[in-house]
């Protein structure tokens, strides 16, 4: 159940299922290795800098700019950490207000590994929609990276 549906919030978390070609593992290290994630979850065009430290109070931040005027930033600090099946933490915009959490979850699939991410604590059904769009557009990028992974565990 997610945080959501546990406090009875009005508006329902946005949710996106994916089934990805690679190993939980790998998929994992995506997700909380910071030179991973700064080569996925943004466009390089943003020339995404990441700080992480995966671990139960630990902290991220994923910074980006699309010109030197122009930046943008998401940190948050880890709630569960529980390798290699599920991550949760805290999502705030830096030019924003209000905190989000978000849900991680990661399952070994016939053909590679079933992932959900669940974003909670949408301010409207607007926001449930932007931050869907925008979870949808980071895990677009992530195959790639994670071809390219697995390619070169395997020599």
């Amino acid at each position: 159940m997610s945080e959501a549906q546990e406090t009875g919030d009005a508006v329902p978390p946005a949710r996106i299922e994916r089934t990805v070609a690679a190993p939980r593992e790998v998929v994992w290290r995506a997700f909380t290795d910071p030179n991973a994630l700064s080569a996925w979850f943004w466009p390089a065009r943003l020339s995404p800098r990441v700080q992480a430290d995966a671990r139960p109070g630990g902290r991220y931040r994923i910074s980006g700019s699309a010109s030197r005027s122009m930046t943008t930033a998401v940190s948050g600090e880890y709630l569960r950490v529980e390798e290699p099946g599920l991550l949760e933490f805290t999502w705030r915009w830096e030019s924003g207000e209000g905190t989000a959490q978000v849900l991680v979850r990661l399952a070994d699939a016939d053909d590679g590994t079933a992932l959900t991410v669940e974003h909670a604590g949408c301010e409207d059904e607007e926001d449930r929609e932007a931050q869907a769009r925008g979870w949808r557009d980071c895990l677009d990028r992530l195959p790639d990276w994670l071809a390219a992974a697995v390619a070169r565990a395997a020599g």
